[in-house]
């Protein structure tokens, strides 16, 4: 048994060294693509785009379900977006409290009569309704479907070829929209989705649907929820776009060509992750016709969302994006290893199968037999140290790598104080908040087999003022 969990432990330091050059090799491609952008002159070139006649319209579709406390600030910050010609639909998935109400007092809105193209099929639209005030502003009032369904009826309703999805308790920037649809215009159609940086708004200040001053939040769980967004976005998927094998665009900040949407089939309602399973499904559609479309992450865009400062409901949250992390790589298991969808089945769906989602597992052991070895003899205890400091290094240095990559692009913390917090708790994950969320993501791992589908509750306080 002895000899069993050292070669266990062996494997266990070669997987997260594996992991760690990983994350530095995509570490290496995101920098080389900051420091090639980096020369550009984005203003100057969204303003061209804002005055371009040609630019495509957007329909904003917004799903929402018992979003009271947010959903006018969403439509206020979207109302004040830079874009010369956009639709905002807020659909209300069935809301049990007053979303549709303040909505519908908010913009002084009126029920209208309605003929629906069901491109793809929904729950009941119960009633449509448009503002007086801005008549480009639109609810769909139904029944509660989750939220592919909602976002489905959305796309059905929608007027123009592109549609933007954000989440109902976000906050655009006012450029974040021109810069998201920039390398849409510019390559004429051949990138068909775009995403965008999703940034945490909790503890920066808030008016007039806008973020006044950026700040950081005292609750660690939050500042490491931040820390976590940066690795993820900054490091992962600007990597990963930049070899055209992303395969998530955040459910918070999305635009998308709707005619390809609707050829692949519009958003899975049978998986708690949509937003994921559109985006490989999209994927797969584009290989099997051999296409030259792309999907790119863009990080100069930012939407500010709200975090969970609670333990329970950000452990509830973490449970359902691994279990759609699972879902989606089994849907498409058929493109695991399979050379004839390209990197993607060669190197995508491989890392997302053995670094985000196997890793919990590797990790789980790894937590236990730095414990058993430093405790209880499990294992000798100079192995049980040498995991211990992979175990650290794989976690916490990344993470100040992903905290540096954000300095270097976007400098949206204005202090040098706001970074030297930043560089202090990415150095304490690997203590504490990792485990957390190896123990969750294990939590997701079963959670997947017992299929017990919802959308996730989100306690909102709001962040708006």
């Amino acid at each position: 048994m002895h000899t069993f969990f050292e070669i266990l432990a062996y494997v266990i330091i070669a997987y997260m060294l594996f992991s760690s050059l990983s994350y530095v090799g995509l570490f290496m491609l995101a920098f080389g693509k900051v420091k090639k952008e980096s020369k550009l002159d984005r203003r100057e070139s969204t303003e061209d785009i804002l005055k371009n006649p040609y630019t495509y319209p957007v329909s904003i579709l917004v799903p929402a379900y018992n979003e009271e406390v947010g959903v006018v600030s969403t439509v206020r910050s979207l109302l004040a977006l830079e874009y010369p010609e956009k639709e905002v639909i807020v659909i209300d998935d069935g809301s049990k409290d007053s979303t549709s109400e303040r909505m519908i007092q908010e913009f002084n809105m009126v029920q209208i009569p309605f003929a629906v193209r069901t491109h793809i099929q929904t729950a009941k639209i119960d009633s449509i309704y448009q503002s007086s005030i801005f008549p480009y502003i639109r609810l769909i009032k139904k029944a509660n479907g989750g939220k592919a369904d909602a976002l489905n009826a959305g796309i059905n309703l929608s007027s123009y070829s592109y549609f933007c999805a954000i989440d109902g308790d976000s906050i655009l920037e006012n450029d974040g929209l021109l810069k998201t649809m920039k390398p849409i215009i510019e390559s004429d159609g051949q990138v068909i989705v775009t995403g965008g940086s999703v940034r945490i708004a909790n503890g920066s200040t808030i008016s007039r649907s806008k973020v006044e001053i950026i700040d950081l939040p005292k609750h660690p769980v939050v500042l490491m929820q931040i820390i976590e967004y940066f690795r993820a976005f900054l490091i992962g998927r600007l990597a990963l776009s930049h070899l055209n094998i992303l395969l998530i665009v955040s459910g918070a900040f999305g635009v998308f060509n709707k005619e390809r949407v609707i050829q692949a089939g519009g958003y899975n309602k049978n998986t708690v992750g949509e937003d994921m399973e559109l985006v490989v499904r999209l994927h797969r559609l584009l290989r099997e016709e051999k296409s030259k479309q792309r999907i790119e992450y863009v990080p100069d865009p930012v939407c500010w969302t709200e975090a969970p400062e609670s333990l329970e409901v950000l452990r509830s949250q973490r449970v359902r994006w691994q279990r759609g992390l699972f879902e989606t790589l089994w849907t498409h298991k058929k493109m695991m290893f399979n050379p004839k969808y390209g990197a993607v089945g060669l190197v995508s769906m491989p890392y997302f199968l053995f670094v985000e989602l196997l890793g919990a597992v590797f990790e789980f052991f790894g937590y236990f037999i730095i414990v058993g070895g430093l405790f209880f003899s499990l294992v000798d205890p100079q192995i049980a140290g040498i995991l211990f400091l992979v175990t650290v290094l794989y976690g916490s240095l990344i993470s100040a790598l992903a905290v540096l990559l954000e300095e270097l692009t976007l400098h949206k913390y204005p202090k040098t104080s706001h970074l030297v917090r930043l560089y202090f708790w990415a150095l304490t994950e690997a203590f504490w908040y990792r485990p957390l969320m190896v123990l969750w993501r294990i939590q997701g791992i079963f959670a997947t087999f017992r299929k017990q589908a919802h959308w996730g509750d989100m306690k909102r306080k709001g962040i708006s003022s």
